[in-house]
């Protein structure tokens, strides 16, 4: 079986989302993820090296190989962010790590990809 792991960096607790299952419909079983859950001062200091944006953000997505990424997600930001779209924390970082796999997939923000995690967020009524 691929590998998915999921490591805890921060202090945060982790709800226990459908991981591995949204991972598989979206990016499918032979792709290896690493979901990685880090501090904002970390999620800055990648979004700053990788994205020029010297802020904390919610998530990031780094394709690694043709099967191979990882997914950075802050859950600080991750709980904030969730407020503004009026999405409880549990629900928003289910939302978060679909758009990430979709990243992965290599689509990037417009119709395509929205229709994708509508598609995503049904199937896992989210």
């Amino acid at each position: 079986m691929p590998l998915f792991t999921v490591s805890n960096h921060s202090r945060a607790i982790i709800p226990g989302a459908r991981f591995r299952a949204i991972k598989d419909v979206v990016l499918g079983r032979s792709y290896e993820l690493h979901l990685i859950f880090v501090t904002p001062k970390e999620i800055q200091r990648l979004n700053k090296i990788y994205r020029d944006q010297d802020r904390p953000t919610d998530i990031l997505s780094f394709p690694l190989g043709e099967n191979l990424g990882e997914i950075y997600i802050c859950p600080s930001e991750t709980r904030a962010a969730a407020k503004l779209f009026d999405r409880s924390y549990e629900n928003f970082l289910s939302f978060l790590f679909i758009h990430g796999c979709v990243h992965l997939k290599g689509y990037d923000h417009g119709g395509t990809m929205e229709r994708i995690e509508v598609a995503v967020r049904k199937r896992f009524k989210i």
